[in-house]
């Protein structure tokens, strides 16, 4: 990987932990999307060979520490999304769009899921399937961003 693929990666990472963290009317903070597990999915299914499980921890444990999470919530989830992107990156390529904005409202779920698990162990509960819906808004941005990431990333020859 060369010097300027690697800074415009992370610039993607830092925009979305800014988001993360960006205040919202409290009425709005239950659709935040998860904009780094979204970025996890599509870096990880776009090159493979060059990100895996422990980039996706590090960035998760930098989610923890910039949102004031319970220490390894975001690390463990998106470590286990990116595991089943990289088991599904060739499938995820071929999907239309339609079955990406599925599988990628399947894997935000797995990411909300292990999130209100661990943020329940530490006594901090969720009441129903609220937690949810970030995995929602996460998926409906899906079809929105990744077409300027990957014509950005085609311009600026990350491999």
């Amino acid at each position: 990987m060369e010097a300027h693929n690697r800074w415009f990666i992370l610039l993607t990472f830092i925009v979305a932990l800014l988001l993360a963290v960006m205040p919202l009317p409290t009425n709005w903070l239950w659709f935040r999307p998860s904009f780094c597990a979204l970025l996890v999915i599509f870096w990880i299914t776009r090159m493979p060979e060059n990100l895996g499980v422990g980039f996706a921890w590090l960035m998760g444990l930098l989610e923890d520490l910039v949102t004031g999470s319970v220490l390894g919530a975001h690390a463990l989830s998106l470590g286990v999304i990116a595991y089943f992107s990289l088991l599904t990156y060739r499938r995820t390529r071929a999907f239309n769009p339609g079955q990406q904005l599925m599988w990628v409202f399947v894997l935000a779920g797995i990411n909300q899921l292990l999130g209100n698990w661990v943020h329940g162990l530490a006594g901090k509960t969720v009441p129903g399937l609220t937690f949810l819906w970030p995995a929602l808004t996460t998926a409906l941005l899906w079809p929105l961003v990744t077409p300027w990431l990957a014509g950005m990333a085609s311009r600026l020859r990350v491999r």
